[in-house]
């Protein structure tokens, strides 16, 4: 709709005030009874920066244009337009499935076809689902969109078509899914798949176009997993369960050759499980967390070497959870009379968690809780997902009088004595230790970390002699420590 018809579109008609949200419609010529195979044509016009699709319109009647707001007889292959001809057309951000582009048409003054294309790779003598998704691009009053689908023979000989009927003007950007079903030739000759726009452009009459697929459509083939009372199934990591999956298909296939598959990536992708071709398969029991979605197929044995010829029964999901990750944390030391907060951790699927025993903590319920045990207690943090599957770890706790800090210590290289160690300063007391010698001078500082001096001062052996010490505590858990030791060598 080029900016000069704006005025025009303008007084053709003042926009409905009163208007009900639409959602997604499906408007389908004839239903599928049966089940589904995968679409073996999917036009998507491209990802995002990767734009296709030119090769779908006629010679004659539309022309390419990079511009994001087509005029009357062109198009554009884009994933958003906005701020077109005075804001008569929606603003759109994306395409039919959010990922990449769509095809963009201004219809030319003239009714006529805007999408041509042959299809080869069809399974003959077989029914498919046509489907694509369309948007009517004006947000007001105008001539309507109103397509005709054909689906002919290359000598323009019709097999099958369907009229979209006017498709109306909505309150905001709304694809809506317009197909029917067909059967394919027996000679499987070459398919032509037309998209004729019925109405003049010039007032609207402007549309975008998404996501054509041909899908084939065969006898119901069905799949249950044995025992179970749905087709999904949660359970833990680690869990060896065999399950018994079983499937029924339509009599109508007469020579049927069925094949179990398995995807791991939602269904983006199908394999083949190698040996799997009866009705009845027990799955290899999966130990890795992840989702296993699993299907049975069907052909008829004339054309079993044709993938686009295979339907497929409806999902069998195993979902394999993980167990959550639980981390007690260190072991700690408590001092008697400064109790001691743990410092644990978990994660997982929505958990929920709990210390054993909860003797002598404040509160057993909550991840890092304070403990003041009389004697030596081993703690077990015990953590489980909403689907059950469980974890633990747990944390000892030593019980102390005080902090011994060493007089003396004798870094000679002997192996014995070397270090200047404080047993039982738990790092869990965040306390800063500062060592000086007799000028005063800063030879050694920690925090926060295990204390163990080596008798050097910036890779150089200190001298022997008597040595400070101040040993401070975070928010005063403990009271500030001082003393000397000596360096002997």
């Amino acid at each position: 709709m080029p900016t000069q018809n704006v005025l025009r579109l303008r007084c053709y008609a003042t926009l409905v005030s009163t208007l009900i949200l639409f959602f997604p419609v499906t408007v389908m010529g004839q239903i599928c009874n049966g089940s589904f195979g995968d679409p073996v044509v999917n036009i998507t016009f491209g990802k995002i920066g990767h734009a296709e699709g030119m090769a779908y319109v006629p010679t004659s009647g539309y022309v390419y244009t990079s511009s994001s707001c087509p005029d009357d007889g062109y198009y554009t292959i884009t994933n958003a337009t906005s701020n077109c001809f005075g804001n008569t057309w929606f603003n759109i951000s994306s395409d039919h499935t959010g990922d990449g582009n769509f095809m963009l048409v201004n219809a030319s003054y003239q009714p006529g076809d805007f999408f041509l294309t042959q299809v080869t790779n069809l399974c003959p003598n077989t029914t498919y689902e046509f489907s694509a998704w369309i948007m009517n691009v004006v947000n007001r009053f105008s001539i309507l969109p109103n397509i005709t689908f054909h689906i002919e023979k290359p000598d323009g000989t019709v097999l099958a078509g369907f009229q979209s009927g006017d498709i109306p003007v909505t309150p905001a950007p709304q694809w809506k899914q317009y197909g029917f079903l067909f059967t394919t030739p027996a000679d499987n000759a070459i398919i032509v798949l037309r998209l004729t726009n019925n109405a003049p452009g010039g007032i609207g009459n402007d549309l975008a176009l998404d996501d054509i697929t041909f899908r084939p459509c065969g006898a119901k083939i069905s799949a249950m997993i044995q025992g179970a009372s749905s087709d999904t199934i949660d359970i833990c990591e680690g869990n060896r369960t065999v399950y018994t999956f079983s499937g029924t298909a339509s009599n109508l296939y007469q020579s049927p050759v069925y094949h179990w598959q398995l995807s791991t990536d939602s269904g983006a992708n199908w394999n083949d499980i190698p040996g799997a071709t009866d009705l009845v398969f027990h799955p290899f029991p999966v130990s890795t967390h992840g989702n296993y979605w699993y299907r049975l197929t069907v052909v008829d044995a004339s054309v079993a070497g044709i993938t686009s010829c295979r339907i497929a029964s409806n999902l069998l999901i195993i979902n394999v959870h993980p167990k959550p990750e639980v981390n007690a944390g260190p072991d700690r030391v408590y001092v008697k009379g400064f109790p001691v907060t743990l410092t644990a951790t978990a994660s997982g699927e929505n958990i929920s968690f709990n210390w054993i025993p909860p003797a002598y903590m404040n509160d057993s319920s909550i991840l890092n809780p304070t403990v003041a045990p009389p004697l030596d207690m081993r703690y077990v943090l015990f953590a489980q997902s909403a689907f059950g599957c469980a974890n633990q770890d747990s944390v000892q706790i030593k019980v102390v009088q005080g902090i011994f800090v060493p007089t003396a210590f004798t870094p000679n290289g002997d192996g014995k004595n070397d270090y200047w160690r404080i047993p039982f300063l738990d790092v869990g007391f965040q306390a800063e230790v500062n060592v000086f010698n007799r000028w005063g001078q800063l030879v050694y500082h920690v925090s926060g970390a295990p204390v163990e001096w080596d008798g050097k001062l910036n890779g150089q052996p200190q001298p022997t002699g008597v040595y400070v010490y101040v040993i401070s505590f975070r928010e005063n858990t403990l009271p500030q420590m001082k003393g000397t030791f000596t360096l002997v060598r």
